[in-house]
């Protein structure tokens, strides 16, 4: 298996190339030259392999089919040794949990960090290990993160050799117990930067940094972002997982919601219903920051500046610039990657808006695709979490509530709906207890997380100056 880049140029790759390179050189984005297909036969051997030999093997199975340069009995330890009860509290990895009639929420937060960054960042950890000392190099990982990214990267890379990670925040934009999970580590290879701006503005320095080629090969940059192809293969398998367990025949569709600000979480949906999966639609839910609902809603993709990014009580989706969304656009258009460019390169001039709602293309995001869109509030995410503690017992987070209230518009009679679990609820303490009255269940090993030492640097949103940063930690 090779990859292509969403802007159409330069020679494709390999996948442990672009493992640690994450942005391709002109700009775009990895993906595969095909999506293998998997028939109703081969779905039928992942649901028996998922129900024999669990998660790991059915992890295996899929990353399999795109990556062919790691030996398979080495990949194979690697999805054992990531995907286990221990790591992620639960033998069923991503178990289902019943939120009505035909409606599940699939649970992805039982990892290290409490977040669904974990099912990708734990395998990519060990990934980026693996592949280092294969070429006794090092890596240095750039990233930026709303909330959970930064969190789960630096839990899954610390301690880990031949790696550093430089990870870009929003200062004072994450919620407390995601500030103090990452700024209270100390492990010398973690270097925790807070931007003076919003989580568009540390994107804006990752890509900027990673667009200057003689520095990023220089510097050996990497990341971790969702815009790294391994990040987003490694989310593809919980769709999988939720399917087999939703169902009992390989001929039932099953809807997914996906809570997203960066497009990643849901566009990992995608590949796996072009795969052949039977996903019938994808349901993308956003906060006030609705860029991507306005997109399928209206086909117009308009940016918003800083001033006009709204911080709400689900801050991992303050995002007003969908990094992946170019993934999903590369298909949208035929894998056209000259025209891709040109969109970009023009939206790029005009503030970072494009229109394809003439355009016949933007028929088949719904009609080919199976997208569909909706918005939720903070009166909504409100409602949504009392509503699910008083009729399931059950505590949710806010994001994770957004999820459900746009779930709840769009279930169809007789599909399956599932809805992404983003994070536990202990990480937006505040927000539930506006909605309950009392704080979430705290997990022991984060009791008293708030009040521990801090490390970390704030710096204005100024690329020049990580990178300089950068140099000094790297001499």
């Amino acid at each position: 298996m090779r990859y292509l880049s969403t802007r159409g140029e330069g020679a494709s790759r390999r996948f442990c190339d672009i493992l640690l390179e994450g942005l391709a050189p002109d700009g775009g984005l990895y993906l595969p030259e095909r999506y293998p297909r998997i028939d109703a036969a081969e779905l039928q051997r992942l649901r028996q392999v998922h129900a024999s030999h669990g998660y790991a093997a059915l992890a295996f199975e899929i990353l399999s089919l795109y990556i062919d340069d790691i030996p398979a009995a080495d990949l194979k330890a690697i999805c054992d040794k990531t995907y286990t009860a221990q790591v992620f509290g639960t033998p069923q990895i991503t178990p289902l949990k019943p939120l009505g009639e035909g409606f599940w929420l699939q649970a992805l937060s039982n990892g290290p960090t409490l977040a669904f960054k974990d099912m990708a960042m734990q395998l990519l950890g060990h990934l980026f290990e693996y592949e280092l000392a294969r070429r006794g190099a090092q890596l240095n990982i750039l990233g930026a993160t709303s909330g959970d990214t930064g969190s789960a990267a630096e839990y899954a890379m610390r301690g880990k050799k031949g790696i550093r990670v430089f990870m870009l925040s929003p200062d004072g934009r994450m919620s407390a117990f995601q500030q103090a999970q990452m700024f209270s580590l100390q492990d010398p290879n973690i270097h925790n930067i807070a931007i003076e701006g919003v989580f568009d503005d540390c994107q804006d320095i990752v890509k900027a940094v990673s667009n200057d080629l003689e520095f990023k090969r220089k510097y050996r940059i990497g990341t971790v972002n969702s815009i790294n192809w391994a990040r987003l293969l490694a989310q593809v398998v919980y769709y999988f997982a939720g399917y087999v367990q939703a169902t009992r025949r390989n001929d039932e569709h099953v809807d997914f919601t996906v809570p997203s600000g960066n497009f990643g979480n849901v566009c990992a949906g995608h590949v796996a219903r072009q795969m052949g999966l039977p996903i019938g639609q994808l349901v993308v839910a956003t906060n006030e920051n609705d860029v991507l609902d306005e997109f399928f809603r209206t086909g117009v993709y308009r940016v918003r500046g800083s001033a006009d990014t709204h911080e709400t009580s689900s801050p991992s989706m303050d995002i007003s610039k969908a990094s992946n969304f170019e993934r999903f656009v590369f298909d949208l258009l035929g894998r056209d990657g000259a025209r891709v460019k040109a969109l970009f390169d023009d939206a790029l001039r005009h503030g970072g808006r494009f229109d394809l709602s003439g355009d016949p293309a933007f028929k088949q995001a719904h009609e080919h695709y199976g997208f569909v869109s909706g918005k939720s509030t903070h009166a909504d995410r409100l409602a949504t979490i009392r509503a699910v503690h008083a009729q399931q017992g059950l505590t949710i987070d806010p994001h994770t509530a957004d999820a459900v209230k746009v779930a709840r518009e769009q279930v169809r009679p007789g599909v399956p709906m599932i809805a992404l679990e983003t994070a536990l609820p202990i990480k937006f303490a505040v927000t539930i207890e506006e909605a309950l009255g009392h704080p979430p269940e705290r997990p022991p090993a984060f009791e008293g997380i708030e009040q521990l030492p801090r490390r970390v640097r704030v710096l204005p949103a100024d690329a020049g100056q990580v990178k300089r940063l950068i140099e000094q930690e790297c001499e």
